[in-house]
């Protein structure tokens, strides 16, 4: 085999792989937004059964999570998981364990990923609605009181605060190429009657 031919075969090599890892990388922001499409159309079933039954049920055989709540903003309507694993995010958003239901005594605190369900959070402002329908039928209406960006360990929420309130966070910047500390938390306080 001649030297020429050798580095034309390399060459060939070398643009296999460089395309074949532009379509694994392709595939994969392709794969996350469809997931998550999918996984809506099955949390909506499960949340529906599960307003039916009266009790949780589980969107697919699988899952270590349920449906708790709907939440609907900014013309978006999403189901909300019990717990905010990764795991569970990659499906939807994630109800904080250890803050109240929504409507109840405190902040219920919900997070989400930036690209996919919480997408059109950065499109709140203040005086804009926020519906929250829970697991037991009962829809509770919020109002947008602010917007900050804080360190996702330093949010300075408090789940017992007094009044009945909502957080809604995801990463910031909403445009930012990878995750990062900071958190864009949209504020909001119950408008109905407890």
């Amino acid at each position: 085999m001649s030297r020429r031919t050798g580095g034309v075969r390399g060459r060939a090599l070398l643009a296999a792989l460089l395309l074949a890892a532009g379509l694994g990388i392709a595939g994969e922001a392709v794969l996350v937004p469809a997931k998550a499409v999918l996984a809506q159309w099955l949390l909506e079933r499960a949340f529906a059964a599960s307003l039916a039954a009266g009790r949780p049920v589980r969107p697919w055989p699988s899952a270590d999570t349920e449906p708790v709540a709907r939440l609907t903003f900014a013309g978006r309507s999403v189901v909300a998981l019990r717990g905010a694993s990764g795991q569970a995010l990659a499906f939807g958003p994630g109800h904080l364990a250890g803050t109240p239901e929504a409507g109840e005594a405190g902040t219920a605190v919900y997070a989400a990923h930036r690209d996919t369900h919480f997408a059109g959070l950065g499109a709140l402002r203040p005086g804009d609605p926020v519906a929250v329908t829970r697991r037991d039928g009962r829809t509770v209406a919020f109002r947008v009181t602010g917007r900050r960006v804080a360190r996702f360990d330093a949010s300075g929420l408090d789940p017992r605060a007094p009044g009945r309130h909502l957080a809604l966070a995801t990463c910031w910047p909403l445009d930012g190429p990878a995750r990062g500390p900071l958190r864009l938390i949209v504020e909001a306080e119950a408008v109905d009657g407890p």
